[in-house]
């Protein structure tokens, strides 16, 4: 399918990516109609050079700096190369028809039109996207006009955020898509609407849509405001302009009467001085997206509504509600169009939009016009786009699912160290970033669909960098297609997932790898080193803090794993291979999720003990600072001391000193995947397998446990296998 797609930092093309595959709670939409957000979307669009951008925004700077703290100059400098050529993505609102859905989603019929909105569907003739973000079109609604609704829905929510009643006065500030909107829908709301821009002509605009008055330019704003109020202010004053500096939002906190509302919908500096803000008692709002539910992947991916006693006006009914109005023509979206281009004309559409001099708002891009005799057709997919030829002359071909970070930073890279081994494929839930990575590193095709690579004949072995809830499912598949596979930790959730995945080895034979590589950094091996040959038992003293597996971040979310099965089995495993034994019993102690309801959370200090006596402590948090260090290993035994600290210090402590530091990390990913690739050259047993990964999980199944009851478990990490 076609989609557009800014390469590098500002060149807008239209390319060939495979097309989007439907999962659980999602719709598949032929699109018609899409509108381009001009404020949004060319907010990621560069048009200086990269020396001003960073002059502009320092935080660039700053983020490439700790990159390159933690990754070293030259993997860093690659990164910050690929910028400049890879995909991505613009587009969050259109119309069109459903081509289909999954079977999660029953009331929208194959061909119903439908408006649709969300971060990442994109301009193209395909998007997916979560049911709660997929809107019915009524008939008197054209798909030109229903292409706003996303906007709209951002217009409404603002309005009732700034809980506008009858005869108050707003000022709208900024006149853009959503300030238009805001305009006209806070009118609707009975207010009487002063609409403020640098622009006359949409100043003009807006006072032919029903704005009750309209301030051209900066100078003597307020005092309009002023005098069309009697002096008092405006009861709220909405900010939807766009800016680097707190400008606008001074004007508003001068434009605003004595414990008015400000609120802010438009990405603009948010410092207010605080003398005249507390004088005014001022109430400064934020308006967050469509509504309740925007950003919240269990309603956004996983389809659970809130209940309507609650929470009345969801981002979908939201949509809804704005498609009424359309319909009903109480609002008017024609006038805002200034132009139309067909989808290959999309390069020139937003050469439009970003030309200061043409000045214009809405711009409606078109699509291959959809037939009823098509819509009654079943759709046929397609997955897969071919870059090249399959070439055969590598051992050992490589399909990559997966494209996150650590396939950018670790995998790929290292991937390439290796002489026999090729990518083959690269398969990614987003059409976009699958051709961008099969692009960047040399794959024969790209594709969003998993069976195509567990089909294909040429794929000897798997990569999987997928989510974690996914691992063990995608991992059992690739064996029982008879395929080796490198799979990132964990290796499973639950002891059902490992028993299926031993299940899948025995009956394929085919060798797996999990993604431990703290067992290949150079400074855990250094400590492993000197554990060997000396007396026993041990105390090992393992803390962790990953303040980043926090909050909405997914690897959080415990129902798929959380930090402990996600990320602490990296210790877990850690502790077994430098003592070389077997952890038998486990107790632990979390902090309580919320103080009403105390489970486990990612926060655990947990106590091993070992088959041979030794004895691990493993403090694994998410509450610490950025600045507090990651991780730390001390192990004691009889006159001995050892200690191995971030990937870049290791220091033993004896009869004598000694120590080894590194400027930067090395966490052991290439002598990983090297070792892994020897092992299949070999026919040898993979360094890391599956009883590995079975014994990580396992062992952290029983963290949780322990920490559920209170009472010290018993590890048998075999029992699901048996």
């Amino acid at each position: 399918m076609k989609q557009v797609l800014r390469r590098g930092l500002k060149d807008i093309v239209v390319d060939e990516v495979p097309e989007p595959k439907v999962a659980p709670h999602q719709v598949l939409v032929r699109a018609s109609r899409s509108l381009i957000s001009a404020g949004t979307e060319t907010a990621s669009i560069h048009q200086d050079s990269l020396m001003k951008e960073v002059a502009d925004n320092p935080d660039h700077l700053k983020k490439v700096l700790a990159v390159m703290a933690q990754q070293g100059p030259i993997r860093t400098i690659e990164e910050v190369s690929a910028k400049f050529s890879e995909y991505a993505v613009l587009g969050y609102s259109g119309a069109g028809i459903v081509a289909a859905a999954h079977s999660t989603v029953t009331d929208l019929a194959i061909g119903a039109r439908v408006a649709y909105g969300g971060e990442g569907t994109g301009h193209g003739e395909l998007v997916v996207t979560g049911r709660q973000l997929v809107a019915p079109i009524p008939d008197a609604v054209s798909d030109e006009d229903a292409a706003f609704t996303t906007l709209g829905a951002i217009a409404m929510n603002t309005v009732r955020t700034g809980d506008i009643a009858l005869g108050e006065t707003v000022v709208v500030l900024g006149l853009g898509l959503v300030g238009q909107l805001t305009a006209q829908l806070a009118r609707l709301a009975g207010a009487r609407v002063i609409a403020i821009d640098l622009l006359p002509s949409r100043v003009s605009l807006a006072e032919q849509l029903g704005a009750e008055a309209g301030v051209r330019g900066a100078d003597g704003a307020l005092e309009d405001v002023l005098r069309l109020t009697h002096g008092r202010g405006a009861d709220c004053v909405i900010i939807a302009a766009a800016a680097k500096s707190a400008a606008p939002a001074r004007a508003a906190l001068s434009m605003v009467r004595d414990r008015g509302r400000i609120v802010i919908v438009g990405a603009v500096g948010v410092e207010f001085p605080w003398l005249p803000m507390y004088l005014k008692e001022v109430e400064v709002r934020m308006a967050r997206a469509y509504g309740p539910g925007s950003y919240d992947p269990v309603y956004e991916q996983r389809g659970q509504d809130y209940p309507l006693p609650y929470v009345r006006w969801t981002e979908n009914r939201n949509m809804v509600e704005f498609l009424r109005l359309l319909s009903a023509g109480t609002v008017t979206v024609a006038p805002l169009i200034s132009h139309r281009f067909a989808l290959e004309r999309a390069p020139e559409a937003y050469a439009t939009i970003l030309d200061s001099a043409i000045s214009s708002l809405a711009v409606v891009l078109s699509y291959p016009a959809t037939t009823p005799a098509a819509t009654s057709r079943p759709h046929v997919p397609q997955h897969r786009v071919q870059l090249r030829a399959s070439e055969s002359a590598q051992r050992f071909r490589v399909a990559l699912v997966g494209a996150g970070n650590i396939v950018r930073w670790a995998h790929m890279p290292a991937l390439r160290a290796i002489p026999d081994a090729a990518l083959h494929a690269v398969v990614s839930g987003s059409g976009a970033r699958a051709k961008s990575y099969a692009r960047r590193y040399g794959a024969s095709y790209c594709t969003t669909d998993y069976d195509e690579v567990l089909a294909d004949p040429a794929v000897d072995v798997i990569l999987l960098g997928t989510r974690n809830d996914a691992h063990a499912r995608q991992a059992a598949a690739a064996l029982r297609a008879g395929k080796h596979v490198f799979v990132e930790k964990p290796v499973a959730l639950t002891e059902a997932e490992c028993r299926d995945l031993s299940a899948a080895q025995r009956e394929s034979g085919r060798e797996l790898a999990v993604g431990f590589n703290r067992r290949f950094a150079p400074t855990y091996v250094a400590l492993q080193q000197r554990l060997v040959g000396r007396a026993g038992p041990f105390v090992v003293n393992c803390r962790v803090n990953s303040p980043g597996i926090s909050g909405s971040y997914w690897m959080a979310d415990p129902s798929i794993g959380g930090a402990i099965l996600g990320e602490a089995c990296h210790f877990t495993d850690l502790l077994s291979w430098l003592l070389q034994d077997e952890a038998v019993q486990v107790s632990a102690f979390s902090l309580p999720q919320d103080l009403k309801e105390p489970v486990p959370t990612n926060n655990v200090c947990a106590s091993f003990r070992y088959s041979r006596g030794s004895v691990a402590n493993l403090t694994y948090c998410t509450v610490g600072s950025n600045t507090s260090a990651g991780e730390r290993v001390e192990v004691f035994g009889p006159g001995f001391g050892a200690v191995a600290h971030d990937f870049k210090h290791f220091e033993v402590r004896g009869s004598l000193l000694s120590r080894r530091s590194s400027f930067f990390p090395n966490r052991g990913y290439k002598p990983q995947l090297a070792g892994f690739f020897s092992a299949l050259r070999g026919g040898r047993p993979t360094p890391v397998n599956l009883d590995d990964g079975i014994r990580a999980t396992v062992s952290c199944l029983r963290i949780l446990d322990a920490a559920r009851t209170g009472q010290p478990c018993t590890i048998d990490w075999r029992a699901p296998t048996r």
